[in-house]
């Protein structure tokens, strides 16, 4: 028994020490790209290859880029953004990776490596969205999912339960209670005819204030991330 459990320890240390955490860098950059590293009030311009570490704050000025590898993923920054890298590892053979947007646009291709997982979540002012083998936009307030499943949840809020939106669908914060609301009542909203002048909205459609869509600079506020076999980035559409 001694000699199994002596066994046992070194095979786990080992497996601690092989597990490498992912690299994030930047792979390719255009115009005017700015990095605040952790713990510093000073912020730097980049150059391509600059390694990002976690708690690092990323922020791309007008008409300008930057891709970042992350692990085996892409994740585009587009113009006007400022995001962080909040957490990079890898553990139990799962590479884990946060994402905080305080204001733009990114997209990304998740990549999970060969014979491991990726857990890849978004955060924003306002909600918080994690990956469950899907593709969705996403922008401070609103999710819609295009293909999957995503659990969807306030910012802050632990106590309220994440509200699931299937493909299809689409959810996102009331801005008066700062819920989320469910993607039925979206549906409804969405389909529900605007009130005559004079008369109340149809009763029994009512999913709080509706967020109006952010600008930033070249259309509204998007994530779109892709999870299986890579497919590519390309430049997200304007709307």
């Amino acid at each position: 028994m001694k000699h199994f459990m002596v066994v046992t320890l070194f095979l786990c240390g080992a497996a601690l020490i092989f597990a490498q955490k992912p690299e994030a860098f930047i792979r390719e950059m255009t115009g005017t790209v700015e990095l605040k590293m952790p713990g510093s009030e000073k912020w730097v311009t980049a150059k391509q290859g600059d390694r990002i570490q976690e708690a690092t704050i990323i922020s791309t000025g007008f008409k300008s880029m930057a891709m970042l590898s992350i692990g085996n993923s892409t994740l585009l920054v587009r113009a006007l953004t400022r995001m962080s890298l909040e957490s990079l590892m890898n553990q139990d053979q799962t590479d884990t990776i946060n994402l905080g947007l305080t204001t733009g646009r990114v997209r990304a291709d998740v990549k999970p490596p060969a014979g491991s997982k990726t857990n890849f979540s978004v955060q924003s002012p306002s909600a918080t969205a994690s990956v469950r083998g899907t593709v969705f936009d996403l922008d401070t307030t609103t999710v819609r999912v295009i293909e999957g499943k995503v659990s969807f949840q306030p910012a802050g809020d632990l106590a309220q339960r994440p509200v699931m939106v299937s493909a299809g669908q689409e959810s996102w914060v009331d801005t008066d209670s700062g819920q989320i609301v469910t993607p039925m009542a979206a549906a409804e909203t969405n389909l529900a005819l605007p009130a005559l002048p004079g008369q109340n909205a149809i009763s029994g459609v009512h999913s709080g204030t509706r967020p109006a869509a952010e600008n930033s600079g070249e259309g509204n506020l998007v994530i779109e991330v892709k999870v299986g076999p890579s497919r590519g980035i390309s430049n997200a559409e304007t709307k």
